[in-house]
């Protein structure tokens, strides 16, 4: 019988606890990608949110022993990288209005978009957003997360959860409109 994700995510943590370095590695691998695409809905940087995630992982590195198995790793993991990230980005006081933004658009013939297409386009829609907005709409569509999963990694109540995926998805209407004009149709 296969390994549930959590389950999985248990074993290669009680093998860290025990000295193996080479479990580590492999949680990294695991939970690199959506981290990562945490970290750049808040910070809007791909290099920074690049050094952030190093900076997540040491933390989990050195803090995994402090590990409760309460609740799902990834749960905590996205505690992490959203306070590393917003923490950083409260460091560097950024501000990210959204007029401000010059996100390169990629050039494609926009009737045919394919799925590479469409990812770019999405990806480059969710940049355009405000930071909670870009990270909620991640962690519910993207991660499939539940409200409450989303408070504990977030900190937030959940009336603001819930507002900002409803502007999160009506501004992300928005920026794909800019972005596509009527041939927003062959993305839908």
């Amino acid at each position: 019988m296969k390994n549930s994700p959590v389950q999985r995510d248990y074993e290669l943590i009680r093998k860290i606890n025990d000295g193996d370095a080479s479990a580590f590695r492999q949680l990294v691998y695991v939970h690199k990608d959506v981290s990562l695409s945490l970290a750049i809905s808040i910070l809007k940087d791909h290099n920074l949110a690049e050094d952030v995630l190093q900076d997540v992982f040491v933390k989990v590195y050195h803090k995994i022993h402090t590990f409760k198995f309460k609740s799902s790793f990834t749960t905590w993991l996205y505690r992490i990288v959203v306070n590393t990230s917003y923490n950083e980005l409260k460091k560097r006081k950024s501000t990210f209005a959204l007029d401000e933004q010059t996100a390169e658009i990629p050039i494609v013939d926009k009737s045919s978009i394919d799925e590479a297409d469409q990812k770019k386009y999405i990806n480059l829609a969710l940049e355009r957003l405000r930071p909670d907005e870009s990270l909620l709409l991640r962690l519910f569509y993207l991660s499939e997360l539940k409200i409450k999963e989303i408070e504990k990694i977030t900190g937030f109540k959940t009336s603001k959860i819930k507002v900002d995926l409803h502007r999160g998805r009506e501004n992300m209407l928005f920026e794909l409109k800019q972005l596509l004009g009527p041939d927003l149709k062959h993305l839908l």
